[in-house]
């Protein structure tokens, strides 16, 4: 199944030219099943001078001085007479929502930040220029970017937009109360948690055993981890989603039954909805155990301030034989087709000075995103921050030991579909239906939702 909207993305690949001396730019023009596709410019760098370009984020809170600090070190650094306006969206959603909104040929932005589960929508949208466009035609050498995060945004081999702020969830866990207990050996599935959690709770002297927040990138996790797909034709990267697969590979039920059975054995009591639900829980030595991203842990840290010891372990699998690894959340780099070669490449200029390693170790340091490109390792502001915080090197382990084939789904409707599993999830632990019920719920509803959402962008 192809929509219309994808005709100049997917079917077809644009090779910028080469650039060579003063005054020359990049272009590109095919043509693919009789359809012209638009052609694309990018001006040569020493074009762009006195250029002035829009950045649309949703980097708020605490993480918001980091990114403007960084917006202002370009703006005084950047040889190239080049300007950043940057603009604070509000949250992930209301971000989308503003450039839904926006007329196409002005977009308002030409930069924006768009949250993972956004990813099959602004591929569909047609307002974009893929970021493997401006990798061909400045010879970047994508190998610089760690490979599990770039291939999130990759579809046949066209990376679509550059990782920013990315994350893994991971599970945080009180040593002390694991060495309380006697358990030496940290669970590495909910079954095993299931079975040792009288013992944290009695000898350990846990209220809970895990305040585990009902969240649906926790969901999607836990089916990754298990190795299968969320949705059909290949986590909807081969093709297009037209159904969820998790129902029909025993995926929720097997999420759903470990779950169900922590929370009526006391374990895992309802904490609430999100993926911070179960943080203060946790930080206040309430629960054993919890789960959160990556970025949570410089959080985590301050909330517990001393109080005990915080360990740091994988994201648990469902059964302990599980095979498969985490996808990533977070969010990445769009470019946006205004038709403007001289903005094209200044917004180019910006994202490699964001994605560079220097940035990504400030980054890294200020935020607990993950540095998205591999030689910030080396960095000696990396360095001393894994110094500071050696939990966060499970983090990297980790993501490490994901193989790229459990990079997560691509959903066009992924927001409603969290919220539809969130909802389900909850009358499930509530005692208000059965697993069986729930995991029918839950499909035929972002079935519905898939289905409409084809037949409007048909």
């Amino acid at each position: 199944m192809k929509k219309k909207i994808m005709a100049g993305l997917l079917a077809t690949t644009m090779t910028f030219g080469t650039l060579t001396g003063c005054g020359s730019s990049s272009t590109s023009s095919s043509k693919t099943d009789n359809v012209e596709v638009e052609t694309v410019e990018m001006a040569a760098a020493n074009e762009v001078s006195g250029t002035e370009i829009t950045f649309w984020h949703s980097m708020g809170g605490s993480v918001a001085k980091a990114m403007n600090e960084l917006v202002d070190r370009f703006n005084e650094e950047n040889e190239y007479g080049i300007t950043v306006n940057a603009q604070y969206q509000g949250e992930y959603d209301d971000s989308l929502n503003k450039l839904k909104s926006a007329q196409i040929g002005n977009m308002g932005a030409d930069l924006v930040q768009v949250y993972e589960i956004g990813t099959r929508f602004m591929i569909e949208s047609g307002w974009t220029v893929p970021m493997q466009n401006m990798v061909d035609a400045d010879n970047y050498d994508l190998s610089q970017i760690e490979p599990n995060l770039s291939a999130y945004y990759t579809i046949d081999d066209q990376l679509y937009s550059m990782p920013f702020n990315s994350s893994t969830p991971i599970m945080y866990y009180n040593k002390d109360i694991f060495d309380k207990a006697g358990i030496t050996e940290i669970p590495d599935s909910l079954e095993e948690l299931s079975e040792v959690g009288g013992q944290l709770m009695e000898k350990g002297g846990a209220d809970q055993v895990i305040s585990l927040g009902i969240y649906g990138w926790f969901f999607e996790q836990f089916i990754s981890k298990q190795g299968l797909d969320y949705a059909n034709n290949g986590n909807g990267r081969e093709d297009i989603a037209i159904a969820v697969a998790f129902d029909e590979n025993g995926a929720a039920e097997n999420i759903l039954s470990i779950w169900k059975e922590l929370n009526d054995k006391g374990y895992a009591p309802n904490v609430g909805r999100g993926g911070d639900a179960g943080l203060a829980d946790f930080s206040s030595g309430k629960s054993a155990i919890t789960l959160g991203s990556t970025a949570s842990l410089n959080q985590i840290l301050q909330d517990v301030n001393g109080k005990f010891e915080v360990g740091t372990a994988y994201f648990p699998k469902i059964s302990s034989s599980d095979e498969g690894g985490v996808s990533i959340g977070g969010a990445s780099l769009w470019a946006l087709n205004n038709n403007d070669p001289k903005k094209l490449r200044a917004t180019w200029e910006f994202v490699k000075f964001l994605i560079s390693p220097e940035s990504q170790a400030f980054w890294n340091a200020s935020t607990g995103y993950f540095p998205v490109t591999v030689a910030a390792h080396e960095e000696q502001v990396f360095k001393d921050n894994i110094a500071k915080y050696p939990q966060f090197e499970t983090a990297i382990e980790q993501l490490h030991a994901s193989s790229p084939e459990y990079a997560g789904a691509l959903l066009s409707v992924f927001p409603e579909a969290r919220s539809i599993v969130e909802t389900e999830i909850e009358k499930t632990i509530n005692g208000e239906q059965s697993v069986d019920e729930a995991v029918e719920s839950m499909s035929s509803s972002i079935n519905d939702a898939i289905e409409e959402y084809n037949l409007v962008n048909e």
